[in-house]
């Protein structure tokens, strides 16, 4: 089979030889294109090949009908709304992700981000310090539970909320379990979203929601950045000067939240999986679901069946 391992944001050298070499170990050519700057190069290097690896790229109905033998999508990671998975179902393409391969990273993440934030970013004021604070983790999935378990070394107290995960599961993990999100928002000093995009979570961290976070409190997002209600943040934010924003989902409005100074803060680029250790892990993870898929037709992290 024909692989194409097509990523605008290139894996590391060392994962692509690791990538490379498992599906090649299994009889198939690889293809590679890195880096590309056009969306004209993806519609050309897909057109005859049997699966594809990506990362964040997005896979839109027209790439999708310029690949007429794809039968495998896999994407290196959790997320996967930069998929088309609805119309990858109609074309009869199966739709991967690699789900705790980054979550890792991206736990660490939130508290190289948390410690700066709480710590005034460093400006040589005084600042306070995490332990005994209340975190709020806000979906109990691999990355919520690798932020629990970093959040014990800080001495936290952890609540969390997940609408899809029994509260039996969050507190056999020595985690308090509430009731609701909003019950989450009310007793969190730090609040850590890790919910997906979806119909019922775009623009659901609204006024009324965040307003709910005690005062100096930390609203953190390493999750997506549609979860965000822009707008009514910026509202908040301008009313209550408590509050403290940092994402690493750099904001549609990253220019009105700068106007916050001292309270906002934004990564450059998405960040969170990028670790060498969370690039390979993910890549190879693809690789390895390709292979099982052509071998034996294993579908088990299939997310559009």
């Amino acid at each position: 089979m024909k692989i194409l391992i097509a990523t605008e944001k290139s894996f590391a050298p060392a994962a692509v030889k690791n990538i490379t070499s498992e599906l090649e170990g299994a009889g198939h050519e690889v293809l590679l294109l890195e880096k590309y700057t056009d969306k004209a190069q993806l519609l050309e290097a897909v057109k005859d090949v049997d699966a594809m690896i990506v990362r964040s790229d997005k896979i839109t109905p027209d790439v999708l009908d310029a690949a007429n033998q794809l039968k495998i999508i896999v994407r290196a990671g959790a997320g996967y709304d930069s998929i088309d998975t609805k119309y990858a179902k109609e074309k009869n393409v199966v739709v991967e992700n690699t789900p705790g391969q980054n979550s890792s990273a991206v736990a660490e993440l939130v508290f190289g981000m948390l410690v700066y934030a709480i710590r005034n970013f460093y400006n040589g004021k005084s600042g306070t310090e995490l332990k005994g604070k209340k975190l709020g983790i806000l979906a109990f999935g691999n990355v919520g539970r690798n932020v629990a378990r970093i959040a014990k070394g800080f001495d936290m107290d952890v609540y969390a909320y997940d609408a899809f995960c029994p509260a039996e599961a969050i507190e056999a993990a020595g985690v308090h379990a509430v009731k609701t999100q909003n019950d989450l928002f009310k007793v969190s000093d730090v609040l850590s979203l890790h919910i997906p995009a979806t119909p019922d979570t775009i623009k659901s961290i609204n006024y009324e929601m965040v307003n709910q976070l005690p005062k100096k409190a930390i609203l953190l997002n390493t999750a997506r950045k549609e979860v965000i209600n822009e707008e009514e943040l910026l509202k908040l934010m301008a009313e209550r000067e408590d509050l403290k924003f940092i994402t690493d989902i750099k904001p549609d409005a990253d220019e009105e939240f700068l106007k916050f100074t001292g309270r906002y803060f934004s990564t450059p680029k998405k960040m969170g999986a990028q670790t060498a250790e969370a690039n390979l892990n993910a890549g190879v993870a693809a690789a390895k679901q390709i292979n099982a898929f052509f071998e034996t037709g294993d579908t088990t992290f299939q997310v559009n069946k």
